[in-house]
């Protein structure tokens, strides 16, 4: 299979509806004021998180909302797909000059702005502040601590931010293959997660979600709410949902280039692994489970 980040992150969409907290989701609701809101997505990707607040009628009657995402192919796609969706789902869009989209949504017009740079270079370049942040999914790539007070610093003083997706130690596949051979497995591909170098800093953490509550503290902010987003997949009626199938695909991809040529790990062995585990997807036998928390922030 061929990978396509921006393909995944479609994949992924229902897996992500399903999976994010209720309980946290209704407070945002209730937290949110209803006048004009500025929200930044940091870590934005196709824009599916916009989509999502526009489905659940989630913004107010007007909102600017910017989309911030590193991966010249993540917003190339989120300014191609969002305008579709808004076809698709009866929202009028307009197409304006700089590739910016105006949306008019049953609650109010949403003004979507695309800025393809790293979010701390983002930060630099003296943004409006955002009445709410928006970290979907992406905490868990940063290096924590450090990196919260920079994305908290472009929130207004009191603003919100919404943090959710945030992976928490804990991944399962059923059926088993050989438990003992899933566990290693399993607890390498955490430590590959530990051990992630980018740029020369130590940026992933395979106990996010329970280390952010001593961070966030540490980085002046109060929690509102928060609970478990955790993501599960499994078959119903002989098949998977959407398109729930290439999201596990995309899942075992993951594990095969993050635990390639690992020393601990005999190949053949891990190899066939592989091979069960797609073969498992294809005959929609495959259970996988990942924990995960979600936050809500008073800044």
């Amino acid at each position: 299979m061929k990978f396509s980040f921006p393909q995944y992150l479609l994949s992924k969409q229902s897996v992500d509806d399903r999976a994010l907290n209720r309980t946290v989701l209704e407070a945002l609701r209730t937290s949110l004021p209803r006048m004009h809101l500025n929200v930044t997505d940091v870590g934005a990707g196709i824009g599916s998180m916009l989509a999502r607040l526009l489905r659940w009628q989630l913004l107010p009657a007007s909102a600017d909302y910017t989309l911030v995402d590193e991966m010249p192919e993540n917003i190339a796609f989120a300014r191609r797909w969002l305008a579709e969706w808004a076809v698709q789902n009866n929202c009028p869009v307009e197409k304006r000059r700089g590739g910016d989209l105006h949306l008019t949504a049953p609650a109010g017009l949403v003004q979507a702005h695309f800025v393809q740079a790293d979010v701390f270079d983002y930060g630099l370049s003296a943004p409006p502040p955002a009445d709410l942040l928006i970290a979907h999914a992406f905490l868990d790539l940063l290096p924590l601590p450090g990196s919260l007070p920079r994305l908290f610093a472009l929130v207004k003083p009191g603003g919100l931010a919404w943090l959710t997706i945030n992976f928490d130690g804990l991944t399962a596949f059923e059926p088993p293959i050989d438990p003992a051979l899933d566990a290693r497995i399993e607890q390498l591909f955490h430590q590959s997660m530990d051990e992630r170098i980018t740029n020369g800093i130590r940026s992933g953490d395979s106990r996010t979600g329970r280390h952010l509550f001593g961070y966030i503290e540490e980085a002046g902010a109060t929690i509102l709410s928060a609970g478990a987003s955790d993501w599960l997949v499994y078959p119903q009626q002989g098949r998977y949902p959407a398109d729930e199938a290439a999201f596990l695909r995309f899942i075992l991809h993951f594990f095969e280039t993050s635990l390639i040529g690992c020393p601990d790990l005999d190949p053949a062995q891990f190899a066939g692994w592989l091979a069960q585990r797609r073969s498992q997807v294809d005959e929609a036998k495959l259970i996988y489970i990942a924990h995960q928390l979600d936050f809500l922030v008073r800044v």
